[in-house]
Formats: C-alpha cells, sequence, structure tokens
C-alpha cells in the first residue's frame, strides 16, 4: 500500500510539471505576424531551449534572424536553428557574462521593423548576469550569495538584481527600442508578477534604488556586500525603467496552473482533495510543522486525501550541510510527524518542478511513516542534519530523494501529502 501511495505522490507531482510543458505553450500563445522583415529569438531561462524550439518550428527560416538559447548547464540540449549556451543556476557564472554580452548586442542592434521574441522562464536572472560597469560579475556573485544564505525572498534578491544589471528591471526591453518586443512568460514567482520573473528584463519597475539598500540593510547583509555595491546603489543617478511601450508581455505558464493540474491527477486517483495554504512561502521546516499540525487537529472522514499546495518556501542557512528548501521540508515533516506523534497512514512530497533542488542533484524529498526509522538504522540523526541544513544525506540515507533529473521548465515547486487513513489522533 505504501508503495502505491509514494507512486501515485509522484504521478501528481509530475501531472503539475506536465502542465508546465514550456514547449506547448510556446506553441498556443505565439502567432505570426509575418509585417516583420525579421523575427530575432532571444531565450532565457531553464525552460529556454524547448521554447526556442518551438518558436523555431514556427517562423520561417527567412523572417528568422539572430537567436539565442540561454539555459542552465542541466537542461542545455541542441536546437535546430538556434544557438544554445549553458550558464551557471543559481549562482551566476562567466558564461552566462558572456551570454548576458550576446543578448545586450542583439537586442540593441535590433531595428524599427524587427521583432523580438524573447522566451523568459524561471532562472533567468542567475543565467544572464550583466553587472552595472562599477560592479564586477564576482562582487555581483557574493551579492548574490549572501542573498540566498539570508533567507530572502525572490522579490528581494530580484529587486537587488534588477538594480545591479544592465538588463533587468525593464533595462532589456529599454535597449530593444525602437524594435518592437513580444515576451512569452513561463512564471516562477507565485503571484505572476511579471516584474519580478527573470528579474523583469522586459517590464517596468517599480521598485527603486532606496528599496534594494533597506533589503540589505534588513538582511543584516549591508556590511557584507562589496564595496562598489553600496556605494552604486546609494549613488545611482538612473533609475531602472518605470514605464515600457514597446514590449507586450504574456503569461503562458504558472505555478497555480501547475496546481491545478495536480488537484486533477489526484481526483483521478480517487482522493478527495483539498487545497491547502496556497500559495505555501515561509520557512520550510516550520511551514511543515504547521502542516502536521494542521492534520494532527483535524479529523477526516475520508479515507483517501490529497493535500495539494505549491509556492516558494525559504531557507536560513544555519550550517554547512547540503540540500535545499524542498529536500529541508520534507525531512522536516517526517520529523515533526514523530514529534506530534501523526497517526495517519502518510506520504509527503516536496518538489521544484524544475527537478533540481539548491544545489543538490534531487527535486526534492518523499517521506512516509517509516523514513525516520530507515534513517536511523542507516545510523544517520535527522535532527541534527536538519540543523546543519544537510538533509541531502539524510534522505539519501533512507531512499526518500526526489530524483527526476532536469525538467526542462520552471514554476517553482510543488507539495503534495496524500493520507490513507480517516482519522488522525
Amino acid at each position: 500500500m505504501k508503495n502505491t501511495t509514494r507512486q501515485h505522490a509522484i504521478q501528481i507531482f509530475r501531472a503539475g510539471i506536465a502542465a508546465a510543458n514550456p514547449y506547448d505553450a510556446v506553441k498556443k500563445y505565439f502567432v505570426l505576424n509575418d509585417n516583420f522583415t525579421k523575427i530575432h529569438i532571444i531565450a532565457f531561462g531553464k525552460a529556454a531551449c524547448a521554447m526556442a524550439n518551438a518558436a523555431q518550428e514556427l517562423i520561417p527560416l527567412n523572417l528568422l534572424g539572430k537567436t539565442l538559447a540561454v539555459t542552465n548547464y542541466e537542461n542545455v540540449v541542441e536546437v535546430k536553428n538556434v544557438e544554445v549556451l549553458g550558464a551557471s543556476h543559481p549562482l551566476p557564472d562567466l558564461a552566462g557574462f558572456e551570454a548576458a554580452k550576446r543578448i545586450f548586442e542583439i537586442a540593441k542592434n535590433a531595428k524599427a521593423d524587427e521583432l523580438v521574441l524573447l522566451l523568459i522562464s524561471g532562472g533567468g536572472s542567475a543565467l544572464i548576469p550583466y553587472p552595472v560597469e562599477s560592479v564586477t560579475l564576482s562582487e555581483k556573485i557574493a551579492t548574490t550569495n549572501l542573498l540566498l544564505s539570508s533567507g530572502a525572498t525572490i522579490h528581494e534578491i530580484n529587486c537587488i538584481r534588477k538594480h545591479l544589471s544592465q538588463l533587468k528591471g525593464g533595462n532589456l526591453a529599454k535597449l530593444i527600442s525602437p524594435a518592437t518586443g513580444y515576451a512569452l512568460i513561463l512564471s516562477d514567482v507565485l503571484d505572476d508578477d511579471l516584474s519580478v520573473i527573470a528579474s523583469g528584463t522586459t517590464v517596468a519597475d517599480e521598485s527603486t534604488f532606496a528599496d534594494a539598500v533597506t533589503i540589505l540593510k534588513t538582511k543584516k547583509i549591508w556590511e557584507s556586500v562589496p564595496k562598489s555595491v553600496q556605494i552604486y546603489l546609494e549613488k545611482a543617478i538612473s533609475e531602472t525603467p518605470k514605464s515600457i511601450e514597446n514590449v507586450e508581455n504574456r503569461l503562458i505558464g504558472s505555478n497555480s496552473i501547475s496546481v491545478e493540474a495536480a488537484i486533477v491527477m489526484a481526483k483521478s486517483l480517487n482522493y478527495d482533495v483539498i487545497r491547502y495554504d496556497y500559495p505555501l512561502c515561509g520557512e520550510a521546516r516550520h511551514v511543515a510543522e504547521t502542516l502536521v499540525l494542521n492534520i494532527k487537529n483535524n479529523s477526516f472522514e475520508n479515507q483517501k486525501i490529497a493535500f495539494i499546495t505549491g509556492g516558494e518556501t525559504t531557507v536560513t542557512l544555519r550550517g554547512n550541510g547540503k540540500g535545499g528548501r524542498n529536500q529541508e521540508m520534507a525531512l522536516a515533516f517526517a520529523i515533526a510527524a514523530e514529534k506530534y506523534n501523526l497517526k495517519a497512514d502518510w506520504v509527503f512530497l516536496s518538489g521544484g518542478t524544475d527537478g533540481i533542488d539548491g544545489v543538490s542533484p534531487a527535486a526534492g524529498g518523499i517521506v512516509d511513516n517509516d523514513s525516520l526509522q530507515r534513517m536511523k538504522k542507516a545510523n544517520i540523526n535527522p535532527t541534527d542534519l536538519l540543523e546543519n541544513n544537510d538533509s541531502y544525506a539524510a534522505l539519501k540515507s533512507s531512499n526518500d530523494l526526489l530524483l527526476t533529473g532536469a525538467t526542462g521548465t520552471n514554476v517553482a515547486d510543488l507539495q503534495i501529502l496524500l493520507i490513507q487513513t480517516g482519522k488522525n489522533s
């Protein structure tokens, strides 16, 4: 029974990923307009290759101009008629910097009678780092690393990225002018705020340099960021673009769409579905404990219940272990279930739709009633590893890693809790 339930959780998770298929989304939303003399393709993000492949199939070769797709190394595949470059995520690298320069040149050289088709997906912000001239790539990487370790939200991280970039915060749209831009966007942020996805390269930016300074100070890392970053943020004169007229932006996929697809799949497997606390956010381990307590304090009449949600939690680093927010949440759920004596027969999955959680090779974790016992038999102390942010080692010891490989898309995370009994005590 437990193996069947685990397979159901994975099946539901994969249905959510399928709903964010970037190839299908581009085919659905891009309609060829032959009023342009050339159509250039600029794709960046974890879904760049699939999106670019769909686009080049729709554009006749005589109209196809410059093409470039930039994605994380794990998602690099050959795309017909499109140059593909790999770069690092979540921390930028030199390859991404060189790719960003190429994007800059394509955008800058686009003419008034041409279309720039922008295919944007999650991860795009880290993949095309193009810092302002007074800040080096290594200094921007150091700043990003501090933000990732501080528990900052994606909105906060991208606010900083926008104000240290020559492409983000609407700057790419500004570069494209006088050409026309059309952006198809796959959302990896919970509220589908287009100004946040990939740091809003084609969207007017409402945030300011003062906001960026405030975030760094609130997260208590202002004194730790490079001096050049402090100086630029405090003294910059030209703000990010506050209005954009030459680019149309269109959302073609999101976390909420994937959650709905997961719900449909769960119902098809005869689960009574409860959409839980959407969108999910907050410290991963605390969110997991709250979920356990909510289940513990309620009784359910039905025999098969699925709690399904999605979102993007955060992790504040306290140790030096390996893992990501999804693995940490899965481990924390198992620990909390034992702590509060959750007697229901359960399976809990937390996974990133991109197939990559943190800097580990896992998409997340899938745990059940027996996970902690398997860890202890392997001489693993799950609580100690959680405190060291080493969820990867804990879940690996109990064979509870969720391993999907890179999926080619990215619409944040999905959480699935399956319960096979109606009474909890």
